[in-house]
């Protein structure tokens, strides 16, 4: 493990832990998904962080074992930053549940990635060259009736430009750079992610009502993947 995730675990800069970080963590970006998944899922939900706005709960999982939820906000970057600080403090098992444009699939489908195109700077930087790859143990756990893709990851939301790659199923900010960090520190990441924008023919996006149920759907799938376990190295 680098000296900067030790330097994390004495001193997280971003986060400010206020109750029991779990080694198992569910990443949205959005903090309200973060309150809506803890809520809704979690027994007994206790305030992990509230700094800069990236709201984060520690509870109990169905299965009866620790999760917390942890909002990264948007962007390669700041889900660089909040997962360096997690597994700096103990994460060994980090679930994006995250939302993603799709060329193909339907408004509302759940999907799994299983690479991501490493298109934008954080993942680069983190060593990313061509496509990256989630833990393929743990996602073997997730719904094996859920599709499985590959996402491009990139830096911008709106005014993208250039070609899109004919392999890329869905388009996304964060999944790149979260599976290159957690192979950097020999950690288990997975990416689970509900499509709430149509691309193909302009960006058509579902109402606010279906975003948060699809939020908590995100967190159910995560969590029985959860508790399946997860295979030893």
């Amino acid at each position: 493990m680098s000296h900067i995730v030790s330097d994390v675990a004495r001193r997280p800069i971003h986060l400010n832990p206020q109750a029991e970080l779990a080694e198992r963590v569910l990443l949205p970006g959005d903090p309200r998904r973060a309150l809506l998944v803890a809520q809704e899922l979690l027994e007994s939900p206790r305030m992990f962080n509230t700094r800069r706005g990236l709201w984060g709960y520690t509870g109990r999982a169905p299965d009866g074992g620790l999760v917390t939820v942890q909002a990264t906000g948007m962007g390669g970057p700041s889900a660089a930053i909040v997962a360096s600080e997690l597994i700096g403090l103990g994460a060994t098992t980090l679930v994006r549940i995250g939302t993603c444009g799709a060329y193909a699939l339907e408004l509302g489908a759940v999907a799994v990635v299983r690479e991501a195109i490493a298109a934008d700077g954080a993942s680069r930087a983190l060593g990313a060259d061509g496509r990256v790859a989630a833990d393929a143990a743990l996602t073997s756990l997730v719904d094996r009736s859920l599709p499985r893709v590959v996402a491009l990851s990139t830096d911008l939301f709106y005014d993208s430009r250039g070609p899109v790659p004919p392999e890329a199923q869905v388009v996304e900010m964060e999944a790149a750079a979260l599976f290159a960090l957690a192979a950097r520190h020999g950690v288990r990441a997975a990416c689970i992610l509900a499509v709430t924008d149509q691309l193909a023919g302009g960006r058509v996006r579902i109402d606010d009502e279906e975003l948060e149920r699809l939020g908590v759907r995100l967190g159910e799938v995560a969590l029985e993947a959860l508790a399946a376990g997860v295979p030893a190295r």
